[in-house]
């Protein structure tokens, strides 16, 4: 299937001087009473605390509005959302999966935002990851709200026995000191065979994708040279420890792993550390975070960039005012509040600054300026449903030919794109 990109156009020049100049304020012929404007939020995106502070925050600044915040379990979220996009009575509001916007936008039910992206909230600062999902053909249809992303998690103790004085800023000197650590009998790294995400961002960093869309249509291109570069490395820097080839980071869970006290490192989300020091206490204060290295010491390397962006059906009764909602969420003054609340990175670059001294939530930031996301397909999670990248990965591991296995796991994802 030819997946055409779309922009919608059902926005009238007289609609957008309109919203222009209300803001938040009714349009004619609205009740000019209270309307209340109800926003969908994921379980566990904000705390309590946040959802209670920026609510009453916004209800005092805008009397007119009452918000109505409804907490969404991540798993069966998709058909939830495509059915209240497709009803006459969406939520004006709705955080979604960075990388599900193209599968939102794709049935033409997402409010464009590009001129707010534009005017309102500094697109250009923006972090790549959470942007570019929320972009589909030059039209923004998911504002960037807040990022995770992958660091290395790492055991001081192992590594102050190892003679290291500093975490490493460069592959090769990443894969000194892991080797270092070895030799003092400790292991060096855990890193399990078939953990694509990191792998992913090894092929960017490479400058070479997992998909890409040539005239309309998504083909895999794991077999071109720079994506190979990075299965190499990846390889080489697996062979520094003993995870399995043939599963996941959550078979074992590498926590876990960790957390026996003789791994120096493990690439995880800094959310890693609360698992560890629940099954070992002693570690609590002995943990440490870097970005991932890179190959030159001035840039990390690239990461896949989890999160989360806001969007705005089309069938959203109170537009006007849930724009005006995405824009304070989105904005400097919570996006401050929801980062050192949450630890999680803001949504743009100028404010990493907010959580310097949180060295964790730190070193997730400097990684997210280089961050990614999947490939903007619409059908991307028909891939990750059977993923053809784990089996790919642990045959090059186990000594298969990478191009032979790189040619054959591209002609999958290129099949399941155009399913």
């Amino acid at each position: 299937m030819t997946y055409v990109k779309k922009r919608l156009l059902a926005r009238p020049i007289a609609l957008v001087s309109i919203l222009a100049l209300t803001g938040c304020g009714a349009l004619p012929g609205q009740d000019a009473g209270t309307r209340t404007v109800t926003v969908w939020l994921m379980k566990g995106s904000a705390s309590d605390d946040f959802l209670k502070r920026f609510t009453s925050a916004y209800e005092q600044e805008n009397p007119g509005i009452r918000l109505e915040v409804a907490l969404q379990e991540w798993t069966g979220i998709g058909k939830k959302v495509m059915a209240a996009l497709e009803s006459e009575n969406a939520p004006d509001v709705i955080e979604v999966g960075n990388t599900q916007v193209a599968q939102y936008a794709d049935t033409e039910l997402l409010y464009d935002l590009t001129l707010e992206s534009v005017r309102d909230l500094g697109h250009e600062e923006w972090l790549p990851g959470l942007a570019e999902p929320g972009s589909i053909d030059g039209s923004q249809f998911g504002i960037p709200w807040y990022a995770a992303n992958r660091v290395v998690v790492y055991h001081k103790d192992l590594f102050e026995r190892a003679g290291i004085e500093e975490p490493p800023k460069t592959r090769e000197q990443w894969l000194e000191d892991t080797e270092k650590i070895n030799r003092t009998g400790a292991q060096g790294i855990y890193l399990a065979g078939q953990d694509w995400y990191t792998l992913s961002g090894f092929i960017w960093d490479e400058g070479g994708d997992l998909a890409v869309e040539r005239n309309g249509e998504w083909v895999g291109v794991l077999d071109t040279p720079a994506a190979l570069r990075g299965m190499a490395f990846y390889k080489k820097l697996q062979a520094l420890g003993s995870g399995p080839r043939d599963a996941d980071e959550e078979n074992p869970p590498q926590a876990g792993v960790f957390a026996q006290g003789e791994v120096a490192q493990i690439i995880a989300t800094p959310g890693a550390a609360a698992a560890i020091e629940e099954r070992n206490p002693a570690l609590a204060s002995r943990l440490g975070f870097f970005p991932i290295p890179g190959k030159s010491a001035d840039k990390p390397c690239a990461v896949f960039t989890g999160g989360s962006d806001l969007v705005v059906p089309v069938n959203a009764r109170e537009r006007a005012a849930a724009i005006d909602v995405v824009k304070a969420l989105a904005g400097e003054k919570w996006q401050t509040d929801l980062a050192r609340t949450m630890n999680y990175v803001p949504n743009k670059t100028s404010l990493a600054s907010v959580v310097e001294g949180q060295e964790a939530t730190a070193a997730m930031a400097a990684g997210a300026a280089r961050g990614r996301a999947t490939p903007n397909s619409p059908k991307w999670a028909d891939v990750e449903a059977d993923n053809p990248i784990k089996p790919y990965m642990t045959a090059v591991l186990q000594g298969r030919d990478p191009e032979a296995e790189a040619r054959a796991a591209s002609e999958l994802i290129t099949g399941a794109l155009a399913g």
